[in-house]
């Protein structure tokens, strides 16, 4: 039993011949990732909102087709099409104009992959937040004469943001769960270098268990923040019971 937990702790350990710091190394990727991501699929997600909600007839029409794509087609789908093919697309044409091949880095394209995804569920997120705003705000603000960019920057974007937060922090949640998915294009994020140590010393259980404890701590901390943010932007709303929150 002894031998067997010394065993354990030399796989965790930081140090070689220890894995635990590939382990570790890998959850900083996937952070970096998510984080890239979550906050370029946010960038997306309010232009999108806004398009869809006070742009014409075409930017409506592309952008509810964008939304319906990415929503509708498989994740581990979109990634592989957009990593595959959106390289390819991008080489074509940089080599139409007489450049070279680019060298995309692998964590540039997990955010950016990862990030027009986030950026269609953020489209919807912001959108409802948006028309869940007491309109009276909105009637208010435009008595005073305030434009329609000054309207979004001061009173929409604030108004909307304690309807917004529980979708978007369920969209953070979701995109550190996501980042596994680039395993498949060869990203050593956590699960590629929880594979590449399992498949190193067969000791598939121990890291895979240790993996899954790694996105059970990092969803416990995401929901400890999420629950503080989301109190402090609700001060003074009232609550489901009546009082105030």
């Amino acid at each position: 039993m002894a031998l067997a937990a010394t065993s354990v702790f030399d796989l965790l350990a930081l140090s070689p011949p220890g894995w635990g710091g590939n382990l570790l190394r890998g959850l900083a990727h996937s952070l970096e990732i998510a984080a890239g991501a979550y906050a370029l699929g946010i960038g997306i997600g309010v232009a999108g909102a806004a398009g869809q909600l006070y742009g014409g007839r075409v930017p409506r029409d592309l952008l509810e087709a964008y939304t319906t794509v990415v929503r509708a087609v498989p994740e581990l789908v979109l990634i592989l099409l957009l990593y595959y093919a959106g390289t390819d697309l991008l080489n074509r044409g940089l080599e139409a104009f007489g450049f070279g091949p680019a060298d995309i880095s692998g964590l540039a394209a997990g955010i950016v992959v990862l990030g027009i995804v986030q950026g269609a569920y953020s489209t919807e997120v912001i959108r409802g937040a948006i028309l869940a705003i007491p309109q009276g705000q909105i009637e208010a603000a435009r008595a005073y004469g305030m434009s329609a960019r000054l309207l979004m920057r001061r009173v929409t974007l604030p108004a909307m943001l304690p309807y917004a937060i529980p979708g978007l922090a369920n969209l953070w949640l979701i995109v550190t769960k996501d980042t596994a998915l680039l395993a498949v294009v060869g990203f050593n994020e956590l699960a590629q270098e929880t594979r590449q140590a399992a498949g190193a010393t067969k000791a598939y259980f121990i890291f895979f268990l240790a993996a899954g404890a790694l996105y059970l701590m990092l969803s416990l901390v995401s929901n400890a923040a999420i629950s503080r943010i989301e109190k402090r932007a609700r001060r003074g709303m009232a609550n489901p019971a009546g009082g105030p929150a």
